[in-house]
C-alpha cells in the first residue's frame, strides 16, 4: 500500500544491534525510513524498499535536511555523538518525535548538559529516553525494535488525529 505523502518520516542514526532490528520492523511500516551511520560494514547488504542509506561522517547534517514533523531515533555507537545528534534535533523542534537510546540514567545526564548548551528544559522534556512503549523493558536488541516501532505507530497516530480538521473530528466523535 502506498505511503501517503504526510506519512511517517523516520531519521534512524545508527547501525548497531538495535538499529538492525529496527530496520526490518519498520520495513514492514507504512513509513520511510533514512538509516544513517558513518560505518559503512555496519549496513547490511539489503535493506527494505522505504529505507535509505546514508553512510556519512557528518550525520548532524541529516537532522537539517529531515521534513518538519519527522521522528528521530539516536542509537550510534558514540556517547559524544549522540550528544551532539540530540542538541541539533532539540533546537530545531519541529519533531513529532525524538527518541534517545539508554537508560533513565543515561536521559538525565544527557538533559543537564543540553540544558549547560542552552536547550531549554521545555524542549529537552521532549526527549524520549528511554525509548519503547512504557512497560516493555526487554533488552534484545529485536523486543527494543517492537517497543520502538509500536511508539512510533501511536505518535503517528495521535499526529493524524491532530491534523484532521475539525469537522472531521466533530463527525468522529459523533459517530462513537
Amino acid at each position: 500500500e502506498p505511503l501517503p505523502p504526510d506519512g511517517l518520516q523516520v531519521v534512524l542514526f545508527g547501525a548497531g544491534h538495535v538499529g538492525k532490528a529496527l530496520v526490518r520492523v519498520l520495513g514492514e511500516l507504512p513509513c520511510r525510513v533514512a538509516w544513517i551511520d558513518a560505518r559503512a560494514e555496519q549496513f547490511p547488504r539489503e535493506v527494505p524498499a522505504n529505507v535509505v542509506v546514508e553512510c556519512t561522517e557528518m550525520p548532524q547534517y541529516a537532522v537539517e535536511r529531515a521534513p518538519s514533523g519527522a521522528a528521530f531515533l539516536v542509537m550510534t555507537h558514540s556517547h559524544a555523538l549522540d550528544l551532539t545528534l540530540c542538541e541539533k534535533i532539540l533546537r530545531r523542534s519541529d519533531f513529532s518525535y525524538f527518541g534517545l537510546i539508554g537508560s533513565a540514567t543515561k536521559r538525565a545526564k544527557f538533559a543537564k548538559r543540553l540544558q549547560a548548551r542552552g536547550c531549554s528544559a521545555d524542549v529537552i522534556e521532549r526527549m524520549v529516553c528511554p525509548i519503547g512503549l512504557p512497560g516493555l523493558s526487554g533488552k534484545h536488541p529485536g523486543e527494543i525494535a517492537v517497543a520502538v516501532a509500536a511508539q512510533l505507530l501511536m505518535v503517528s497516530a495521535q499526529d493524524a488525529v491532530r491534523r484532521r480538521r475539525p469537522d472531521e473530528q466533530h463527525d468522529l466523535e459523533v459517530a462513537s
